[in-house]
Formats: C-alpha cells, structure tokens, sequence
C-alpha cells in the first residue's frame, strides 16, 4: 500500500470516527428531553422507575378528585384496567372534569404516586388526545362517538 492509499485510509476512518462520535453525542442529548407517553397500565406493567418524566394519559376516574388547601388537587387518572393516583399543584385547565380525558406531564414519586408539574385537558367537546384514544382502545374502554 503506497502512501497516497495510507492518507485516504486514515482520512476514512477519521470521517467514521467523527461521524459516530456526533450521532453518539446527539442521541445523548435527545434521550434527556424525549417525554415517554403511557397509560397507567402501561406504567404498572413497564414498572416505570420514580424520578423519570413522562406523560400519563386516560380518563379522570369518577369522584376521584380531591381539592386540598390552595392549589393542591389529588385525582386518579385510569385506563379501564389500572389506576395512577396523580398529585398536582396548580390551576387546572377550565375544562378539566370526571370523566374527561387527560394529559399530565411529570414523574412518579418513591411511594407510587404521580407527581404531575403540568395537566392537560381536552379542548372541546369531540377531542382526545390520541395518545390517550390509543391506550383506551387497547383496554377496550373506548367508544366511537357519532
């Protein structure tokens, strides 16, 4: 091999060295602000561990809701087949109610609990979000509106 072939050799193999080492560095940086969607089975059965954020979504379950002192509100969020019990401390959106969907962004706690730092309510009378359309499919709860 003349010496000529030897520089694009290692001219090659530093392009591929490089390259990985920014896809590695990118994914790195991506994996920290990617939000997982889950439904409170899919929580129970992927045994999410307590400090990671993710999204929760489903159905606020009936007479679930209870107003602590300020903003405090506890609520439970199911699926038709498991239950997350969700802690919030804010204004909830106006259209937050029993039996409405809904999106909560934050991470479990040690004890099981779902400390949310933002909820999400649907915006009309028609709308769901689709992740959480998705989750009650799977668990059958789902009804197609007309």
């Amino acid at each position: 091999m003349n010496a000529k072939k030897r520089r694009r050799l290692a001219f090659a193999i530093a392009l591929l060295v490089a390259g990985a080492g920014t896809a590695a560095l990118v994914l790195l940086a991506l994996r920290d602000n990617v939000l997982y969607f889950y439904s409170p089975s899919d929580v129970l059965a992927k045994h999410v561990q307590s400090g990671v954020a993710f999204r929760i979504g489903g159905l606020v379950a009936a007479h679930s809701v209870q107003r602590g002192l300020g903003a405090d509100v506890r609520f439970t969020v199911t699926d038709g087949r498991a239950a997350v019990r969700v802690d919030y401390h804010g204004v909830l959106p106006a259209l937050f109610r029993e039996g409405q969907g809904v999106v909560a962004l934050g991470a479990l706690t040690d004890g099981g609990t779902f400390a949310a730092t933002e909820v999400l309510a649907k915006h009309d009378e028609r709308y769901m979000p689709p992740e959480v359309v998705d989750a009650l499919k799977r668990s059958g709860r789902w009804k197609e509106s007309e």
